[in-house]
């Protein structure tokens, strides 16, 4: 088989990469159900039912199978009460050596709660797990919907590096023609050169900014960070009209944390139950059939039932310990869930503050754009003229790329700032965004 010629070769390697278009809506679903900390939260539920069936286990019987062989020194014998002449004082009663086997079950019949109070705790901690598992997926939506909207911010700034990159080269181009006609000096075409390679360099730092931002989607995503990734722009604006007092309402009412804490509190609250139920005594049945290897015995094998109770009377302090550490963790959850309910009604108000100063700020870049642009344009009808300066043209390119790039910054920052304050307000971000 002959080889590929290397120019077919270099025609595959330059061939243009496709890009995939993803919108936002596309993308939130993506990683709210296959994400992997949402896979880890469905893991850690899945743990958490098997926690309830381990806590069960006492409501059922327990069965033992059992074999063993045993070797003595010594057989074992009885002495008699009385002795005959010329006979031995004892009598064998088992063999030095024997074969036993047997099973056994058990079934506890009543424990003053114990296994109940464990049950429901457990049960507890899987509601903590699955309300976990919704918590993970609006972390992951917002994490999404920050990094898309970065991305789209990322391909904006690039755009502006480029236009300031095109509008130094017609600058330069100006200089030239303008030293060629004997107007201006060398050091003003020399002064654009190094603007120029400066806001080239801008540029390249912009395309990998850009890079890095597609990246991260693509890691969100599951897909190979190097693919080409063309997102679609966003238009939804879902936080028009949600006042402080409603967010905060809303994040009380539906906050995970809370409920997640709600879940502890009552699971602790169980542990405590059943760590005092020890004190209590356990009422249990059991059964079984052995056969024992002993040709001294009437019957080799037989069947048993036992009905008893135990108490514990004493364990060295271990279930007074036990109840104590449990009531201390049950007040410290109580007093975590207050201070968490503060933490989340700071958390609102503060992405409430930061939405409006963001919705203040693009008000503010909008004008400064377009003065900046007729800025340029009247600073470069001056130096074709002649009254102007090179100096005074390259400020007024750079304030114009300032402008603009505080304005994709702010119109982005006010949408990151929305995404935030819908998330502290516990709005479900998939339904709102993918309207």
């Amino acid at each position: 088989m002959k080889p590929l010629p290397i120019a077919l070769i270099l025609c595959f390697l330059l061939l243009p990469i496709s890009a995939y278009p993803i919108t936002l809506e596309e993308g939130l679903k993506i990683v709210t159900e296959s994400g992997r900390d949402v896979e880890i939260a469905r893991s850690d539920e899945a743990a958490a039912r098997g926690g309830v069936s381990l806590a069960r286990s006492p409501w059922l019987p327990s069965v033992d199978l059992y074999g063993r062989e045993t070797w003595l020194r010594y057989q074992p014998e009885s002495k008699l009460p009385f002795s005959i002449p010329g006979a031995s004082s004892s009598i064998p009663v088992s063999q030095d050596q024997f074969l036993t086997y047997g099973v056994r079950a058990t079934q506890v019949l009543y424990d003053f709660g114990k296994t109940t109070s464990s049950v429901n705790a457990s049960k507890f901690g899987l509601k903590a797990r699955t309300i976990e598992i919704g918590r993970q997926k609006s972390i992951a939506a917002l994490d999404f919907i920050i990094t898309y909207l970065d991305l789209l911010e990322s391909e904006k700034l690039l755009k502006v590096a480029t236009e300031e990159v095109t509008r130094y080269e017609a600058h330069k181009k100006d200089t030239e023609a303008r030293y060629n006609a004997g107007v201006i000096t060398r050091n003003e075409v020399l002064q654009s050169d190094v603007t120029l390679a400066d806001s080239r360099q801008r540029l390249l730092t912009a395309e990998n900014l850009r890079s890095l931002r597609e990246s991260k989607i693509n890691s969100l995503l599951l897909k190979p960070l190097n693919d080409v990734v063309k997102p679609e722009e966003i238009k939804a604006s879902p936080a028009t009209g949600l006042t402080l007092d409603d967010a905060w309402a809303s994040a009380e009412a539906n906050s995970s944390r809370l409920k997640e804490m709600g879940m502890a509190i009552s699971a602790k609250e169980e542990a405590v139950r059943a760590t005092q139920a020890e004190y209590l005594p356990t009422f249990y049945v059991s059964g079984g059939y052995e056969y024992q290897e002993n040709k001294y015995m009437v019957h080799q094998d037989n069947w048993s039932a036992i009905a008893g109770v135990s108490i514990n009377l004493f364990s060295g302090g271990a279930s007074s310990s036990k109840t104590g550490i449990a009531r201390a963790e049950l007040r410290s959850l109580k007093l975590s869930r207050e201070k968490l309910l503060d933490g989340i009604r700071l958390e609102v108000k503060s992405a409430y503050l930061d939405l409006q100063s963001s919705a203040q700020k693009i008000e503010v870049t909008k004008t400064a754009v377009a003065q900046a642009e007729e800025n340029l344009r009247l600073q470069r009808l001056r130096y074709k003229e002649g009254v102007g300066t090179t100096t005074e043209v390259l400020d007024a390119v750079t304030l114009l790329t300032t402008a603009e790039s505080n304005s994709w910054k702010s119109l982005y920052g006010f949408k990151r700032a929305e995404a935030t304050y819908l998330n502290a307000a516990v709005k479900d971000l998939v339904a709102l965004y993918g309207k």
